[in-house]
């Protein structure tokens, strides 16, 4: 494994889990992480929840501003106004992380709410400090822009250091979890124990039709099912899932990673990214009590 990420360049964390058993594998399972789109995971999750509640209309529209749209993929970089309903706003999140559809989900679910799910899942070492823009406010306020325009403008010129000392891409300052966390999730939602299982089972759907398949989905071949979600921010390169083999066992997979350069393209943290799952889920003990920990655990763990 350190052989995996130290020839990417990159520092990693991860944690691997048997849904079926209580086997585990663990690389810096515990240690912070930066969640960075991953977090669009658990907003989705309670989206569906209200909606199984009858707390929301999956149908009820919402409009993508000049104000909401921050750039990047989707509705996100769009020119005009685009209009769409809450559950095309979820889909658009999970499939192709598009953020403008992620805070506008944000805004009707309410951040307190997936603060709340996040608590009653157990998953104590995960922090929700905000919507997706206020993770961008914080990047452009670090660097001294007055505006994400301002922002747009000033990143290509900004140093790695100004970009990687933001509050945005360290785990202490900004929205974060851990790897063992994050499996945990995905236990859940695997096993219809996050929510009902409508709203559980709606979450994989969308999560399969994940437009980026070049991390964690790499690692395995076909026939395998999974389901997972990225996130990327400057130095950080993160893939969560759920893999699947033809004979029925399942593993819940968290791979975070952290580099120092902020190169845009970085296919051999990509690929590592999938190696380093395929390797995790080759290395779990199963059978053994939940409380044994396999693996390396850090200082920081």
């Amino acid at each position: 494994m350190d052989d995996i990420f130290r020839t990417a360049g990159v520092e990693g964390r991860l944690h691997a889990r048997c849904l079926d058993c209580d086997g585990e594998f663990g690389w810096c399972a515990d240690e912070p992480v930066v969640l960075s789109s991953v977090m669009k995971v658990p907003l989705v999750l309670e989206f569906a929840r209200q909606v199984a509640a009858g707390q929301l209309d999956a149908t009820d529209r919402v409009r993508a501003t000049a104000a909401d749209r921050l750039g990047g993929v989707g509705t996100a970089g769009c020119l005009d106004d685009v209009e769409y309903s809450l559950r095309d706003a979820a889909y658009l999140a999970l499939t192709i992380s598009d953020n403008t559809a992620a805070d506008l989900l944000f805004d009707r679910v309410g951040i307190e709410n997936v603060r709340s799910l996040v608590r009653e899942l157990g998953l104590t070492q995960t922090r929700i400090e905000g919507s997706i823009r206020d993770i961008l406010y914080s990047m452009a306020e670090d660097i001294g822009a007055r505006d994400l325009h301002e922002f747009a403008r000033r990143y290509p010129e900004s140093s790695a250091a100004e970009v990687l000392g933001t509050r945005a891409v360290d785990p202490l300052r900004t929205t974060a979890s851990t790897a063992r966390d994050m499996t945990r999730l995905l236990r859940l939602i695997g096993r219809d124990e996050a929510g009902p299982p409508e709203a559980c089972g709606w979450v994989r759907d969308l999560m399969r039709q994940q437009a980026f398949g070049h991390r964690l989905p790499a690692g395995f071949p076909p026939g395998t099912d999974i389901w997972s979600k990225t996130g990327t921010l400057p130095g950080i390169r993160n893939d969560i899932g759920v893999v699947g083999y033809p004979d029925g066992s399942r593993y819940a997979i968290a791979v975070f990673t952290v580099s120092h350069i902020l190169a845009g393209r970085q296919p051999a943290v990509d690929r590592a990214i999938g190696d380093a799952a395929r390797l995790a889920v080759e290395r779990i003990v199963h059978g053994l009590p939940a409380t044994t920990s396999h693996g390396r655990r850090c200082a920081a763990s």
